[in-house]
């Protein structure tokens, strides 16, 4: 009986032993290694099975682990970096399929140092995942136990060591790089690129930092092959996707879908629709530093290749929706406080810019703002964009902050023309009269 892509994740981790883990098809890609699939066989099968990283980039797994030097002369040790940090706020895939299926990222990340002939792997996880850091700290010990790590697999003379760190964490160590810096002990801070971490990166060595729900999928196309993974999508992207919803819809959750699925799908037939008695009124389609998408944009294939550009990006693909009860000025001020606060400090634009921005937002929500400051949020939009500051920071911010000022725009003006916060003046209103 074949394994499910991501087996059935249940709230009390029932996968999460070695002995459940074996009986459902765990660890058995491993064979494939000692028959005779070499490092760069394993890299062709990636990029044929049209793996993309499922942190957000979506950028071709197997085509980055190709960019990592090999052979007798290649730089040792090597790298592979699991970021299980997940600091962007609305997502919480890597969460629970680490609670529930913690060999499922031993196998992967074994999977993924082999490919590019990494002896080491840490997991960098998020200081706040207690339960993942317990089930990981003792599935990797029943993995040492079993040979699977720390001793050469048969047939291939490849050893796997593998630790778990458990960081104090920043929203910056999204960013490769500002992680990197963080396992090492220093500031979490981005380096510049080049060199890219492929051929220096951790401790100066050839290093690969993958997302956790990407390596899940290794070990699925190892073993049924890039054919048989590409049929699970809908679109020329291979396999599936975690689709997350959060906000007031009826049942909130996480599906395992194909990738291409519509947020239409999601929201509808997965999550119920929206709760009684609010409407929708729009959706960050992958957590807080992806745009907005409104009724318009429902029936889009949810997938890195669809979406396009002027609309936004599929992010994590863990939507948080906004409904019509909600303000949205305070809802993107949220965000943007979120941000500020996060900055790492690096470059001016972003230091500077980002607590701006969330004053002037406080200035709407407060009842002080005028037409000048609309004109104010604009322009940060522009001039935190995409090649203006030293890493995505800032310019994830300014996504949903520019696609407000563009759906939401009466809203806007409404907080300027009524001097403050309408939805809070409906509350006070409300509370008055009960």
């Amino acid at each position: 009986m074949e394994r499910p892509l991501t087996q059935h994740i249940h709230l009390d981790g029932t996968t999460r032993t070695l002995r459940e883990y074996v009986t459902t098809g765990g660890y058995r890609s491993l064979q494939r290694l000692s028959s005779g699939l070499a490092p760069k066989d394993l890299q062709r099968l990636v990029i044929d099975a049209g793996l993309r990283g499922r942190g957000g980039g979506g950028f071709l797994t197997g085509t980055k682990w190709s960019f990592v030097p090999m052979g007798t002369d290649a730089p040792k040790p090597k790298y592979i970096v699991a970021n299980g940090d997940e600091m962007e706020p609305g997502t919480f895939k890597d969460r629970v399929l680490m609670e529930g299926d913690p060999h499922g990222l031993v196998e992967g990340m074994i999977l993924a140092g082999y490919a590019i002939d990494a002896e080491v792997g840490y997991i960098f996880l998020r200081g706040e995942y207690h339960l993942s850091a317990q089930r990981l700290t003792e599935a990797i010990a029943e993995a040492y136990a079993a040979g699977y790590l720390g001793k050469p697999l048969p047939g291939t003379g490849f050893r796997f060591d593998l630790h778990l760190h458990a960081s104090a964490g920043r929203y910056i160590c999204g960013e490769e790089t500002a992680l990197i810096n963080a396992l090492e002990g220093k500031r979490a801070v981005p380096r510049a690129k080049p060199p890219f971490p492929q051929t220096v990166g951790l401790w100066g060595k050839p290093t690969v930092v993958q997302n956790v729900e990407t390596l899940y999928n290794i070990p699925h196309i190892v073993n049924q092959g890039s054919d048989w993974y590409h049929r699970l999508s809908r679109t020329q992207d291979g396999g599936t996707k975690i689709y997350g919803i959060s906000g007031r819809v009826t049942n909130p959750g996480w599906w395992e879908l194909p990738l291409g699925t519509t947020a239409r799908e999601v929201l509808e037939q997965y999550a119920g629709g929206m709760a009684d008695g609010v409407r929708f009124r729009g959706l960050l389609p992958g957590g807080i530093s992806t745009a907005f998408m409104t009724e318009e944009h429902l029936d889009l294939p949810l997938d890195f290749s669809s979406i396009p550009p002027e609309v936004g990006r599929l992010g994590t693909a863990t939507m948080i929706v906004l409904d019509d009860h909600t303000c949205p000025v305070g809802f993107v001020l949220n965000l943007e406080k979120f941000f500020a606060r996060e900055s790492c400090g690096w470059c001016t634009p972003c230091r500077e810019g980002l607590p701006w921005v969330a004053r002037i937002l406080m200035s709407f929500e407060e009842g002080r703002a005028t037409k000048d400051d609309l004109s104010l949020l604009e322009m940060h939009t522009k001039w935190l964009a995409p090649g203006h500051t030293f890493c995505g920071l800032a310019p994830g911010a300014m996504a949903p902050l520019q696609s407000a000022l563009k759906y939401f725009h009466d809203d806007f003006e409404r907080h300027i023309t009524t001097h403050g916060c309408p939805w809070s003046k409906k509350s006070s209103q409300q509370r008055i009269q009960v």
